[in-house]
């Protein structure tokens, strides 16, 4: 396949503009990883007007897929979690192309997992297991077990990720594998709630008192980063909490979060008068750095 491609990444290759080009080919063993084509090209630019652009190519009796990603998005994929193949593509790749070592760098960068890239990481996935776990136990005393068993589901996947982004690796595709050799009490909880033949609410049941214990273990952790920038100035308005730089990546989930941390008396509320009777501006401010 990479004869076949080559006048595709060759072209672009020669551009300034280019950083990187890798070449992912399909296994038996991971057909989802390239999505079932036969090869991806995964070419990286400094800029471009879109953040992806995709074209798809036949050749004979195979297909391709050519992948042209901004450097910011592989950022964002990196941080959030949020595209899970592009782990396996910079891990597994052949470089093809690499402008002043861009993709080996980034690769290192992987490997090494910088403490403030995994700071960052816990707290977004934290504030995300909070959410799950919220809504979950809200369904739950609502006695809506199924829509609660598919968020418990979640809470776990978050609480498993949480876990070995804890140890210093990139949670992967397979992250259940991870979290076996690292956390089997987690890997326990899965599988008794998957497997296990106890009718759905008992199951629910013990999860949240198991899950709530482990969710208080690590709050000290997912909540660190959130803390630390919180802690630079007396108090904050959501809105300024919201448009920070890095507290963006906590989207939606980040209020929930607040209120989690409100509840377990880490962060307090702040309220200050306003022009109309009864109306109080709600500020944030830590009182309990742990």
């Amino acid at each position: 396949m990479e004869d076949i491609l080559r006048p595709i990444y060759q072209e672009r290759a020669s551009q300034a503009n280019t950083l990187g080009v890798l070449m992912i080919e399909k296994t038996e063993k991971a057909l989802s990883i390239t999505d079932t084509f036969d090869a991806v090209l995964l070419i990286i630019v400094e800029h471009a007007d879109e953040q992806v652009f995709v074209k798809h190519y036949t050749y004979g009796s195979k297909k391709a897929a050519l992948h042209i990603v901004t450097k910011n998005q592989i950022n964002d994929w990196i941080l959030m979690g949020s595209n899970r193949k592009i782990f396996e593509w910079l891990y597994s790749g052949k470089v093809l192309f690499d402008r002043n070592e861009y993709i080996q760098q980034l690769k290192h960068e992987l490997k090494e997992f910088p403490f403030k890239g995994r700071k960052l990481k816990m707290g977004i996935e934290f504030a995300k297991l909070i959410r799950r776990y919220t809504d979950g136990k809200t369904l739950f005393d609502n006695q809506n077990y199924f829509d609660a068993y598919n968020h418990v589901v979640h809470s776990l996947h978050h609480l498993a990720r949480l876990t070995i982004i804890e140890n210093g690796f990139h949670p992967e595709v397979t992250v259940w594998n991870q979290v076996r050799q690292m956390e089997p009490e987690i890997m326990k909880l899965y599988e008794e709630l998957v497997q296990s033949h106890e009718p759905l609410e008992k199951r629910l049941e013990l999860l949240f008192l198991a899950s709530e214990f482990l969710i208080h273990s690590r709050t000290r952790l997912g909540a660190n980063h959130l803390l630390d920038i919180l802690a630079d100035k007396e108090v904050w308005t959501i809105q300024d909490i919201i448009q920070h730089d890095e507290l963006k990546y906590y989207s939606v989930d980040l209020s929930i979060l607040l209120e989690y941390l409100i509840d377990k008396n880490i962060i307090a509320i702040e309220n200050v008068k306003t022009k109309g009777k009864g109306i109080e501006h709600r500020y944030y401010k830590v009182v309990k750095k742990i």
